[in-house]
């Protein structure tokens, strides 16, 4: 209340001054000053991520057809799902309505409170899994350096398998160090930083495979259909590895739980997010089809190029190694709380430290515990479950209907009020049900993948 009170205070002085359209919107927030060019670049940060690590396996199931046509039919569902996301930006009228600011947002005003809890329970559940996912590749990338060396040093006869419990510690207590920076969400440079390492190591996959295949030597075998049932897999297994594919494939795209705030205002400097001429939707269908499409030639060239070099048996990650993803839920659970114990010293009240040559470093006690224990948690848990391949395809199984599909086409149905069996409600529903059978196959598939790898798995020895 106090923030929108200021806000408030703020337009009625800029609009005696004169210059209300020169600093904010018509919401009382900062003028936002982005573009479709600037919000294609987030959408390319948000969606190139480790996800592009298994695209190269994900190939090796499906075979030189069915591969690219599923990657492409991904994005052109991804593409059409997130226009149909930037019309609800608004509401109830996507130019003239007013603001939702986040995806939840969005649901709870469109779909009402039931579904706003249902969205936030498959929202928070990703962003944990997420976590987890991110935790298990980051070690498997510091063990490969570490294997490198011993490669180098003693040959690559030699196994030089490393524990991957020790790298997966070291993560998470920089992850704790890190997630106390205040408003780390809000630290502009790390849009930059993230687009510079999402091209980073995808180009640098892309680049090696090309030099493996350039290099000859061992003769990979590829197929059309893939993988081959009695020399790389049993009928069972190229049946569960095809789900788990899908699942992996998903993962690749999934961006939605972003991308409303890569249009309002949530998730970077809001000054750098889309201005309101000419209206959002209309800019941010442009973004989208621009970041989307870059997007999925990276991806195209990952995974036919890392098929192309390392043949039916391509590694479930061809690079072992990707970025960092900050949980923004936690931002929002710390917020809630403030509120809920306003007068709570030990949940409000901030503490300065100097720190010499850093400055003035705020402290709240609250904060250092709740991250402490959420790293502390999903670390625990990567090294329980270090599955790559099959945790990054049950994340995509379990984000791409209900966040990527689902939400979307129900709040689009919603807001445009789409009469019940016209040709569009029926179109949009069975494309809603068919994804739901595809995020069922790929969750059958990964959750299978787990269980296997738990049969010849002993918790905390994990080695790569």
């Amino acid at each position: 209340m106090a923030m929108e009170s200021q806000m408030n205070i703020n337009v009625c002085v800029e609009a005696e001054n004169g210059g209300l359209h020169s600093k904010f919107d018509e919401d009382g927030r900062p003028k936002r000053t982005g573009t479709w060019m600037t919000g294609s670049a987030h959408i390319v940060t948000a969606v190139i991520g480790s996800g592009v690590l298994s695209l190269a396996w994900a190939m090796a199931q499906l075979g030189w057809i069915a591969g690219p046509i599923v990657l492409l039919i991904f994005s052109l569902i991804t593409l059409f799902t997130s226009c149909l996301l930037t019309d609800c930006y608004r509401s109830p009228h996507p130019v003239h309505g007013t603001r939702n600011y986040t995806y939840m947002q969005i649901v709870k005003t469109n779909l009402g409170g039931v579904k706003y809890l249902v969205c936030g329970f498959a929202q928070y559940g990703n962003l944990i899994g997420i976590s987890i996912g991110y935790i298990i590749t980051a070690s498997v990338s510091m063990v490969a350096i570490k294997r490198s060396q011993c490669f180098h040093k003693y040959g690559h006869d030699v196994g030089c398998h490393t524990s991957n419990n020790p790298f997966m510690i070291i993560f998470g207590i920089v992850e704790i160090v890190l997630s106390q920076i205040p408003n780390f969400h809000e630290l502009s440079f790390l849009s930059i930083l993230a687009a510079i390492m999402s091209f980073g190591y995808a180009t640098i996959g892309i680049g090696l495979s090309i030099a493996k295949i350039a290099g000859g030597g061992n003769h990979v075998r590829t197929s059309l259909t893939g993988t081959t049932i009695g020399v790389d897999v049993t009928s069972s297994g190229k049946l569960w590895n095809t789900f788990q594919a899908l699942g992996n494939i998903a993962f690749a795209y999934a961006f939605s739980t972003v991308i409303v705030e890569i249009q309002a205002s949530k998730l970077m400097n809001s000054h750098d997010t889309l201005k309101s001429s000419p209206p959002e939707n209309q800019a941010m269908k442009k973004a989208a089809f621009t970041g989307i499409l870059i997007t999925t030639t990276f991806y195209m060239s990952c995974g036919i190029l890392g098929y192309a070099a390392f043949g039916n048996t391509a590694p479930g990650n061809f690079l072992t190694g990707f970025g960092f993803y900050e949980p923004f839920w936690l931002i929002d659970i710390e917020s809630w709380s403030s509120k809920r114990w306003a007068k709570s010293d030990f949940v409000t009240k901030e503490h300065y430290i100097s720190i010499p040559v850093f400055g003035i470093f705020r402290v709240n006690k609250f904060r250092v515990i709740w991250r402490i224990l959420y790293v502390i948690v999903t670390t625990v848990i990567a090294m329980m479950l270090p599955f790559f391949n099959s945790i990054l395809g049950l994340l995509g199984a379990a984000s791409f209907w209900p966040l990527t599909v689902y939400f979307p086409v129900e709040m689009y149905i919603s807001q445009a009020q789409m009469k019940r069996f016209s040709p569009s409600w029926v179109g949009l529903k069975l494309l809603s049900g068919l994804c739901l059978l595809v995020t069922l196959v790929a969750a059958a598939g990964s959750i299978q993948g787990i269980i296997a790898e738990l049969k010849a798995y002993k918790p905390f020895q994990s080695v790569s």
